[in-house]
């Protein structure tokens, strides 16, 4: 299955082939069926399977077909805004000063800001559409750093966290198209020396990015009240 997903899906979510459904699969999982008007809960059924174009369900992985993987509902069961954010990636900027992309206008309109073009930093406004479509809040701003002062602080990272990231010792950042050095997305892994988050205007696009640590300082982790 994960190697079928890795064929199917554009961009491919590079999953390792491993049998392990683990949360990376379980997203891959969300994104092929809102692909092919599923039921988007992440468990592989009998129609999700023959979408896939296996001929039954009898050779599907027996834990996929049984349960989505144990590490949403540790966590990313309390994330719902993160299937919509997934639902977004492959969003990018236009080639042009003339030509914007309509998604990324209706990103601005969850900001008073409301940009008219696809070419002003749009990663808050990214976040603020995400979490309004999932039915919350936002802070209705569209820097990056107004995130700071919304909802509760988490003293360690979760998976769907809104997270704040500044370059280190720069006020702009070609990346993710900052004036302000800093930047907001929501948090799906990290390491000793990388965080993975999933954002918008990371590379002019709704992506996953991994940014260094040695380059970037995470300002914060915030969770709705």
């Amino acid at each position: 299955m994960q190697s079928l997903l890795n064929g199917v899906l554009k961009p491919s979510p590079q999953l390792p082939v491993d049998g392990d459904f683990g949360q990376k699969t379980h997203e891959a999982v969300v994104r092929f069926q809102k692909t092919r008007h599923l039921t988007a809960d992440g468990v592989v059924g009998a129609k999700t399977w023959a979408a896939l174009g296996q001929p039954s369900l009898a050779s599907a992985p027996k834990q996929a077909a049984l349960a989505a993987p144990a590490a949403r509902s540790a966590g990313g069961a309390d994330a719902p805004w993160m299937d919509i954010a997934f639902g977004e990636e492959g969003q990018r900027e236009e080639d042009g000063a003339a030509r914007n992309n309509s998604r990324i206008v209706e990103y601005h309109g969850a900001t008073s800001l409301r940009a008219k073009d696809d070419e002003t930093p749009w990663c808050s406004s990214f976040v603020n559409w995400v979490m309004k479509e999932a039915g919350y809040t936002g802070t209705n701003n569209a820097l990056a750093k107004s995130w700071l002062d919304w909802g509760e602080t988490l003293d360690s990272p979760r998976y769907g966290a809104i997270t704040v990231i500044k370059r280190k010792g720069a006020q702009r950042d070609a990346a993710t198209g900052s004036s302000t050095g800093y930047h907001v997305a929501f948090y799906v892994d990290s390491t000793s020396t990388h965080i993975e988050l999933l954002g918008g205007n990371q590379g002019d696009s709704v992506k996953r990015s991994k940014f260094s640590l040695g380059s970037y300082e995470v300002c914060g982790y915030r969770w709705p009240r």
